[in-house]
């Protein structure tokens, strides 16, 4: 008898997977022929010129700048990759969540605003023309900004891998495949408004379910942080509950998220979009505290699988969960949001990427090219760099550890040399206007401390690849200036 009930009991197992797979496959494909479809109202309107598939001819309004930011940024990292971070260090996670998601704020209150009075197609063309006035300079901060985008499109794809293995068992590959070809097709049919308007619906799910999903999570715990704690002490994890780094640590991964994002192309896009400043500091703004908290929920969320089972694989935690702990029904739902977190972030930085790779790379170094050209090369860049991004997320070790390299690489060399030639003005009292150079940074300055500190943080830590970009910047610009700035005195003055 006891054989018998073990083997229904197995069956009724393994039936109840072989639903969840099928539901889930169910899900995966009719989402996509809706997201696909979505994108080819908008075909007609993103062969207009360039500018209007690059950021939409700059006409995006505030609500859609809100959805297409949040649903950008909560991508698989912030509930599959934090979780599985939370599980392995606890709450020392949380100065890189801080650094990583306070940036948006950070970047709503001194840069959004300023970026939407221009309507560049990225951030290398806005220090190429402002401040740089060389397209060397402007390759390799085109190069460098690609490397997050690339690095976040890949991890998507890698997270929604895990996702699907775990709770089907079967080889990832195909649904990894299959999704990253429906997020390419429909970013390359529709351009910058078929992902933002994808985004906008894909944003307002993912708000819903992200909500659903942590109330579940932290019933867990009665909702209670001394809960936990007293949980973790039972499986000798009360580490988890303290910041065992040093000052120095905390402080490198503060910077390196913070960084990092400073440098992220998608985000100069959509301002760059935006129909107003206004409109583009609040997206920001509002989009950036809900990451800080939803990134926070996920990095604790890891703590609470690991409480439950600290046997669990650190990169499945969140996904034991639940499997283990919750209904099929929220299985499936949970799948439905990592989705969709994932789906949206791809095709925002995939777009993101291609545009920059044509704006400048290709551009600066060629003849004067047509937008109807233009356009069918982004096209085409766009499922080039998908195929590529895909497949290179398999040889990284993590999710966290692919954006963290992309972070410190970007931000160490992007980040300083955009600063201090905001700051060092050739006419303190004049605005920045697109077409006017106004810095005193040279082009030998520039391109120091682009490589310096993209090299020296990779080797050395951002801390220092920062510091060394700034001062070589600085000083090279002194023994190399440019030849119109060799009777000026430098001023320095707030952008």
């Amino acid at each position: 008898m006891k054989g018998r009930e073990h083997r229904d009991k197995l069956t009724t197992l393994q039936g109840g997977k072989l639903m969840l797979a099928t539901w889930t496959w169910i899900v995966t494909v009719v989402l996509s022929l809706f997201f696909i479809g979505m994108s080819l109202r908008f075909r007609k309107k993103s062969k207009e010129s360039f500018l209007q598939f690059a950021i939409a001819g700059g006409t995006l309004p505030f609500f859609l700048l809100l959805f297409t930011d949040l649903a950008t940024i909560m991508g698989v990292g912030n509930f599959i990759g934090h979780s599985s971070n939370g599980f392995e260090i606890g709450i020392a996670n949380i100065p890189f969540i801080i650094g990583e998601q306070g940036a948006k704020i950070l970047f709503a209150l001194l840069f959004a605003g300023f970026a939407a009075r221009f309507t560049y197609k990225s951030i290398a063309e806005l220090l190429n023309d402002l401040i740089l006035r060389d397209k060397v300079s402007r390759a390799i901060v085109g190069i460098l900004t690609s490397a997050i985008m690339i690095a976040w499109i890949g991890g998507q794809a890698k997270g929604m891998g895990q996702l699907f293995s775990v709770f089907t068992g079967a080889d990832p590959l195909p649904l990894i495949f299959f999704f990253s070809t429906v997020f390419i097709i429909y970013t390359t049919v529709g351009g910058m408004l078929s992902v933002v308007w994808t985004d906008f619906i894909q944003g307002v799910l993912l708000l819903g379910i992200a909500i659903w999903f942590y109330i579940k999570v932290y019933a867990k715990i009665d909702f209670s942080y001394s809960t936990l704690k007293t949980m973790l002490a039972e499986v000798n994890a009360s580490h988890l509950t303290q910041i065992s780094i040093s000052p120095w640590e905390v402080v490198t991964l503060f910077v390196t998220g913070c960084f990092g994002v400073l440098a992220a192309q998608m985000y100069w896009q959509r301002c760059f979009a935006a129909n107003n400043p206004k409109a583009a500091s609040r997206a920001m703004l509002y989009s950036g505290i809900a990451a800080i908290l939803f990134t926070i929920l996920a990095s604790v969320s890891g703590m609470i699988v690991k409480a439950l089972n600290p046997n669990v694989d650190s990169a499945n935690a969140v996904p034991w969960l639940i499997l283990n702990e919750m209904t099929q029904t929220a299985a499936l739902v949970f799948f439905i949001l990592i989705f969709l977190a994932a789906i949206s972030s791809a095709s925002s930085l995939l777009h993101s990427a291609a545009i920059v790779i044509v704006n400048d790379l290709i551009i600066p170094f060629s003849k004067e090219m047509k937008d109807a050209k233009l356009i069918v090369l982004s096209k085409w860049l766009v499922v080039l760099v998908g195929i590529f991004s895909t497949l290179a997320a398999n040889y990284s070790e993590s999710i966290i550890s692919l954006f963290s390299f992309a972070y410190t690489l970007t931000g160490g060399g992007v980040v300083p040399v955009l600063i201090v030639g905001l700051l060092w003005k050739k006419r303190k009292h004049e605005k920045f206007e697109m077409g006017t150079q106004n810095s005193r940074v040279s082009v030998w300055g520039g391109r120091i401390g682009l490589l310096s500190g993209a090299i020296a943080s990779v080797l050395f830590g951002i801390l220092w690849g920062v510091l060394i970009s700034t001062v070589l910047t600085v000083i090279v610009s002194f023994i190399l200036p440019n030849k119109t700035d060799l009777n000026r005195t430098p001023e320095f003055e707030s952008a």
